[in-house]
């Protein structure tokens, strides 16, 4: 691959995952710190939730035109202009802190800004990662940027953040402002191929485009690269599976508190330990799983894996014992690094440089859309049929799943998509049937 020098990990992807990870330790800290000095505020129910709308509004607004901003700039250039926009505006809101001008409206328009910029800069990212890392080491080093996310964000952002929180309530986002600027002083350090650390095209047309060439709207870009994700049978399934399967996790997820209170008979402290186990088994795959996926296959890990979405909500609905579920839960994080890495892994292979950002957001805002529907369903079907409906339904959403796209993921298919493309394979992009 053009812009990598040997079959390794080198210093450039070195910087990106230092970037990615701080990134990561900041917006974890403030994502504790908002609801607690929201709660400082006040005790309205609909203005505290409120913050999960507006984590989430910008998912839904923003990812596909933030598809096609990527596609259509210098994406180092993007990445380090948003970090310096976010460290901006997390400064303003840790000085009003500090002299007592801030409010919740000041907190929430930040939030709204600061999750604007995740929205981009996380396409971003994912774009350049073919750049900086050997096409033989996509998988390691996915597995790397997802277990550095997942220690600082699910592990240490959390008792940290709340820690500073209780010294000031300005110094989570303060440190926030800090990791975005180290970011962006590492990312802007990046050197790779040329192709996909900037768009092919001024108007990110990928070489065959029937249209490359002319100057044309957002809806007809944010169009192709629907297009042509469609035309990729693996791609396209396996992104209708991440949209359905996080809308099935999401709804489990959001009502697990009362199964492990009601009928597990947890505390608070055991309702958190089984966040702990899929932590841990997340953290696990990310550094054991690309050895696991070239051990037993990008095909077996998929199928495994969909088994594994079967087995957590079976789990759920039909266990009585916090240990089982814990053990569930620890193997479902498990899967979830590896189902990512491989996922990740696919998309890079498979997509033209100059569609990377149009088809990463389309992604991002089908597991966006899953995630809202999911967490309105899952209280939906305990209040109406109890506790352990989110948990069935599931179960055999999972099931059918199985039945419908096992094959889809045969050997010679995911084999095709791993072999060494045609020198222009990766601009032409002929669709994998």
């Amino acid at each position: 691959m053009t812009g990598t020098t040997g079959d390794r990990l080198d210093g450039r992807f070195a910087r990106l995952w230092t970037a990615s990870t701080l990134s990561a330790l900041g917006s974890g800290m403030a994502t504790v710190a908002a609801p607690l000095y929201v709660a400082s505020q006040t005790d309205d129910p609909l203005t505290v939730s409120a913050g999960a709308a507006v984590a989430w509004l910008p998912w839904l607004l923003f990812a596909l035109p933030g598809g096609v901003l990527v596609d259509r700039v210098d994406r180092r250039r993007l990445m380090v202009v948003i970090d310096w926009l976010r460290v901006a505006v997390l400064g303003v809101l840790a000085a009003a802190m500090v002299t007592d001008r801030a409010g919740v409206p000041l907190l929430y328009a930040v939030l709204f800004v600061v999750n604007t910029g995740e929205v981009v800069f996380r396409t971003a990212a994912q774009a350049v990662v073919p750049a900086v890392v050997p096409r033989s080491r996509l998988e390691r080093a996915n597995g790397w940027l997802g277990g550095g996310t997942q220690i600082m964000q699910n592990m240490v952002a959390g008792p940290l953040g709340g820690f500073l929180f209780v010294v000031a309530a300005a110094i989570p986002f303060a440190v926030n402002a800090g990791t975005y600027a180290l970011s962006a002083v590492l990312v802007g350090l990046l050197a790779g191929d040329d192709g996909l650390l900037v768009a092919i095209s001024a108007h990110g047309s990928y070489r065959g485009s029937p249209e490359a060439g002319g100057r044309r709207s957002v809806r007809a870009e944010v169009a192709e690269g629907f297009r042509w994700l469609l035309s990729q049978r693996l791609l396209r399934t396996m992104t209708l599976l991440i949209g359905l399967l996080n809308v099935t996790l999401t709804a489990a997820l959001a009502v697990l508190v009362l199964l492990a209170t009601d009928r597990l008979g947890l505390g608070s402290v055991g309702y958190g330990a089984l966040f702990t186990c899929m932590a841990v088994g997340g953290l696990l795959g990310s550094a054991v799983g690309d050895r696991l996926v070239a051990a037993i296959t990008a095909t077996w890990t998929v199928r495994m894996g969909l088994l594994v979405e079967a087995g957590l909500h079976l789990a759920l609905a039909a266990s009585g014992s916090a240990v089982v579920v814990g053990l569930a839960l620890f193997v479902f994080g498990v899967h979830g690094a590896l189902w990512n890495m491989v996922a990740n892994s696919l998309r890079q292979r498979l997509t033209p440089p100059a569609l990377m950002g149009r088809v990463g957001s389309t992604t991002l805002f089908i597991a966006a859309g899953g995630n809202c529907v999911g967490a309105l369903l899952g209280g939906l079907l305990a209040d109406r049929y109890g506790i352990t409906a989110p948990y069935w339904v599931g179960f055999v959403v999972a099931v059918a799943v199985i039945a419908a796209t096992w094959r889809v993921f045969d050997r010679a298919t995911v084999a095709a998509a791993y072999a060494d493309p045609a020198p222009d394979s990766r601009e032409t992009a002929a669709p994998v049937a």
